[in-house]
């Protein structure tokens, strides 16, 4: 379902949007504000805050508690998806209905548009899953369980492939948990690769076109990373980026020549 939320956040004119991004906060029962100190100023640096998943320790509903405790201090709007750590103890509906009842904009499979510092976003997120890149994806051959194994990826993308085909913005924003690049994962042993991200999940993003995807999951890997396409993709998890990362909607070419 695409929902269309307006909002109101302090920016100086004639800069562009900014985002700030960061995953695998690991939220547990004992932050003590641990959070609440990363994100102080982020109502100032940024309009609106994604996070990429891995929202909680190990999945339970009171981790999820503590999150919305740490994110008081937050008063820009809330882009979120689950990750992996989130389904560790069965209780990620509940997660999802606690976090979507206090206003976070949490996303699986559908989409969220934001007014954001004077410009119109689109938001579409999943959680994605794993099975590999390019060449060596897995393929559903074999016992069931692998067949089950792929499915679970190609669910996720055809999630991804309704979310994104459900904005109407041009500006389009794609959060993740999973890779959908390989290069993003630069530092990482190679035998985690096939179960930190999915090439297939980069197909929707290439199709229907986004300025940014951020990601998350590969607490070891690189920053940066690229689309076959050219859609920048961007690893934010908290070891990479240390607090949050920033980015900055580029200038939509039809604007830069007017001057605007």
């Amino acid at each position: 379902m695409l929902v269309i939320w307006p909002t109101e956040t302090t920016w100086n004119e004639g800069s562009m949007p900014t985002i700030a991004a960061v995953a695998d906060i690991h939220c547990h029962e004992h932050m003590r504000g641990q959070l609440a100190e990363v994100f102080r100023d982020v109502n100032d640096r940024a309009g609106v805050l994604v996070l990429a998943g891995d929202l909680t320790a190990s999945g339970q509903v009171s981790e999820a508690r503590e999150l919305l405790r740490e994110l008081r201090p937050v008063t820009i709007p809330v882009v979120a998806v689950l990750g992996n750590h989130d389904f560790e103890h069965q209780q990620q509906e509940q997660i999802h209905d606690l976090l979507k009842a206090s206003g976070i904009h949490l996303l699986d499979g559908d989409s969220v548009e934001l007014d954001v510092q004077g410009e119109r976003i689109g938001f579409a997120g999943t959680k994605g899953f794993a099975g590999g890149f390019g060449r060596y994806l897995l393929t559903g051959f074999g016992e069931q369980m692998i067949k089950d194994f792929v499915l679970e990826g190609m669910v996720e993308v055809e999630k991804l492939e309704r979310a994104i085909s459900q904005l109407h913005s041009d500006r389009r924003v794609v959060v993740l948990h999973y890779s959908p690049v390989r290069e993003t994962l630069t530092g990482e042993p190679l035998e985690l690769y096939p179960f930190l991200g999915n090439s297939e999940l980069s197909r929707p993003i290439d199709n229907f076109g986004a300025d940014v995807v951020f990601h998350g999951h590969s607490h070891y890997g690189s920053l940066f990373g690229h689309t076959r396409a050219g859609i920048p993709v961007f690893n934010v998890s908290q070891t990479l980026v240390v607090s949050y990362h920033l980015f900055e909607m580029p200038v939509r070419a039809g604007l830069e020549a007017a001057g605007e």
